[in-house]
């Protein structure tokens, strides 16, 4: 039977599909189904037991409480190559072996697991962008054949165990954008396969130790962002298989060693914020391979190298915020196929080569020493800016000045104020008007808009595979009161300054608004990003290490932080300065830098209307003299008898009703059928009398005092007080008046 049965098997694999639905119409469907169980089934016993059973117990640690096994849900059947992805090695004729555990984005929340140590194949571990927690197991030195662990961008906190340094296989373990602390262990020095260590934004101290000098086989090593002490060692000339390292912001001193001159494979190389002593250029001739070199704020002194010119494949040179002075040499025309030249922040003098204005493609010369060039502070893709003599703000704690860019303005007027809306469109906020800032920027920009303000941003967004973007728009809910503020935000990889200028002199009140709104508000590992930066006032720095989360107590949260500064010379300078700290990976790479929402500056001595700015004391001024004509006005109405006088007619006229008597004001319009004109015997100076007849039957005459009457209650109040005293058979009796509202009879 068996015999037959492999027969048909053969005769049918030889067929096509179509001639087997054509002979076996009932019975194939239901035998390729039984042949892909009966597969199936024996490929999921093929996984040891022992490693299903430590499979769960991983997942269920890493908190990935959807992972089971049953069924279809084989791990060792897992498509290759995805983020969520288990692979197995079935090379062998009995049973398949876990071999690489990738589960990188899925924002699982538990603690590194132990078991891994119980998958004994195990090779990779790749857990990137999680929001795990908690701290790394030492049992880990124990992985007998791992080569790569990528714990990236997570929660983890504590320090790296010395275990670690027991994994002889280890080629590859990236911990970058976690909270780990403390001393690197000396015993990393003893892996001695290691080609990339990337530790980049903890809080690790300490010295690097010694023993690293061991670790031959490096061709990556980054540090930058954490707090280490001591100087940038000398050993590292011995990792001459170096291709990229990465020391910015890593709390070292300076100066760099001379001795780095060996690393002659060296493609991408980034030193900066370095404390300590000055030095000159480090020799860097031999790094024919260099494509990036950022060598920012390390107090490097002195002239820019010719040999700079001569290294054929560079794309990024970013020399900024230092000390180099003198002209620019001749032959760095030859760099007019360099990206990205930053040499932003220097002394550097002399006339700005043409070919850099003719043929740079971003270029960004700002806050330097040069001779003034042509009006503008924006030529072509060269960024001028406070490009001649001024000197390097770092350096330099007084105002800028009008800068010699844009010395041919004439300011049409004095302003005490402006308010920007940074990247968003004109908003307000109340009745202030924040002006629009849509203009795009770019890496080495100036941007002048509107009639006071302008901004420069320099620097590009390193390591980020999409495009560049200099404005941000907000990816969460806000709940703020003016939120149409924060929907936006300016961003700027390096320095960013918005510059005020036809401001009248005096002091100012600065307000700069800020919202984190390019990290999530979650559990997820999109809410672990720290961004950094310092804030300098008219070339002060007034807040070192500026965290927006921190200050506002949580992401999408406003916090408005108000500065005082004077202004002399009809300008003003904000500049926001990224001095490496923080995380530049969270939600994604090339996600740091300054962000600002937005900017409120106003002298508080001034308020400003229709444009126009009017002291304080002159509104006073005004309002005062506005009141006193409008009382004089009044009082020449009231002198005039324009305007009744109250109080005087109501005492005249309720003395006069004590003297004679009193009718209703209905008596009296009964008694002349409501004034009827049929009733009307006469016309005097005060207005109408009439005929009328009260209920008793006595004829009356009723004079009406008009309203329209030229002669006032006075003149009405002598006439009846004068009638009531005479006595004379001929003359009509006063019975009395009425005194109700407005008449008067």
């Amino acid at each position: 039977m068996d015999v037959q049965m492999h027969k048909k098997l053969s005769f049918l694999s030889s067929l096509s599909s179509s001639s087997l639905n054509m002979f076996f119409p009932h019975i194939f469907t239901p035998l390729i189904l039984f042949i892909y169980l009966a597969t199936f089934a024996s490929a999921a016993t093929l996984l040891p037991p022992d490693e299903v059973e430590a499979l769960k117990q991983i997942g269920k640690t890493l908190g990935n409480n959807d992972w089971n096994f049953s069924g279809e849900a084989n791990p060792c059947n897992w498509a290759e190559g995805t983020d969520n992805n288990v692979t197995c090695n079935c090379t062998s004729s009995t049973f398949c072996h876990i071999t690489m555990i990738s589960l990188k984005s899925r924002n699982l929340s538990g603690t590194l697991p132990t078991e891994f140590v119980k998958l004994p194949f195990l090779k990779v571990i790749d857990l990137t962008r999680n929001y795990l927690n908690g701290t790394i197991p030492p049992q880990w030195g124990c992985l007998p054949q791992v080569t790569h662990i990528s714990l990236l961008g997570n929660r983890l906190t504590g320090s790296i165990p010395k275990e670690i340094g027991n994994i002889s296989t280890l080629q590859h373990i990236t911990l970058e954008f976690n909270q780990l602390s403390g001393a690197l262990p000396p015993e990393l020095g003893n892996l001695s396969q290691i080609n990339h260590i990337h530790l980049t934004s903890n809080y690790f101290t300490g010295e690097l130790p010694g023993t690293l000098a061991k670790l031959i086989t490096l061709t990556e090593f980054r540090v930058s962002g954490n707090q280490f002490i001591g100087k940038i060692p000398n050993f590292i000339q011995k990792w001459t298989n170096l291709k990229k390292l990465g020391i910015q912001a890593s709390g070292l001193d300076g100066p760099i060693p001379q001795e780095i001159a060996s690393l002659t494979n060296m493609t991408d190389l980034r030193i900066s914020d370095l404390n300590g002593m000055e030095s000159t250029f480090p020799r860097l001739n031999n790094m024919t391979n260099m494509n990036r070199l950022i060598l920012r704020s390390c107090n490097i002194t002195g002239p820019l190298p010719k040999y700079l010119a001569d290294l054929t494949k560079l794309q990024t040179l970013d020399l900024s915020f230092n000390k180099l002075d003198g002209d620019i040499p001749s032959n760095f025309v030859n760099l007019s196929t360099v990206e990205y030249i930053f040499l932003t922040g220097n002394f550097l003098s002399g006339l700005v080569p043409k070919s850099m204005l003719q043929y740079g493609k971003n270029i960004d010369l700002s806050y330097n020493n040069f001779n003034p060039g042509p009006p503008g502070c924006q030529q072509k893709n060269v960024n001028l800016f406070a490009s001649s003599s001024n000197g390097n703000p770092s350096q330099v704690s007084k105002p800028l000045g009008i800068v010699s860019c844009m010395r041919s303005f004439q300011c049409p007027q004095n302003w005490s104020s402006f308010y920007i809306n940074c990247g968003g469109q004109e908003t307000f906020d109340g009745s202030t008007k924040f002006e629009d800032d849509l203009d795009l920027g770019g890496a080495a920009k100036f941007i002048q808009h509107g009639t006071n303000w302008a901004f420069s941003s320099t620097g590009r967004f390193f390591d980020d595979d999409s495009q560049d973007s200099w404005i941000s728009t907000n990816i969460s809910r806000l709940s703020m009161r003016n939120f149409e503020l924060y929907m936006t935000a300016r961003l700027s990889p390096i320095s960013l300054t918005y510059y005020g200028f036809c401001l009248l002199n005096g002091k100012y009140i600065v307000k700069l608004h800020f919202a984190e709104i390019m990290f999530t508000d979650n559990e997820t590992f999109s809410s672990l990003g720290r961004r950094i930066f310092d804030i300098y006032i008219q070339g002060k720095l007034e807040y070192k290490n500026f965290n927006i989360e921190k200050a506002a107590g949580g992401l999408n949260k406003e916090t408005i932080q108000t500065f005082t500064a004077v202004v002399t010379n009809s300008t003003l300078e904000i500049r926001l300065y990224w001095a490496g700290q923080g995380t530049t990976g969270i939600p994604s790479r090339g996600v740091y830098g300054p962000l600002i929402s937005a900017i409120s500056v106003y002298n508080p001595d001034y308020v400003s209307k229709n444009k126009n700015n009017i002291s304080v004391g002159a509104v006073v001024w005004i309002v005062a003299t506005v009141a006193f004509v409008i009382i004089l006005l009044l009082g020449i109405l009231w002198w005039r008898g324009y305007l009744p006088r109250k109080d005087t007619t109501e005492h005249d006229l309720k003395g006069l009703v004590l003297q004679t008597g009193s009718f209703t004001l209905r008596q009296l319009k009964a008694a002349t059928n409501n004034f009827d004109v049929a009733n009307k015997i006469g016309e005097g100076g005060f207005g109408s009398v009439y005929k009328g007849l009260l209920s008793d039957g006595t004829i009356i005459a009723v004079k009406q005092l008009s309203s329209k009457s030229k002669q006032g209650n006075r003149e009405f109040v002598n006439e009846i007080g004068m009638i009531s005293a005479l006595q004379h058979p001929h003359l009509v009796k006063l019975y009395g008046c009425c005194v109700e509202e407005i008449n008067c009879c």
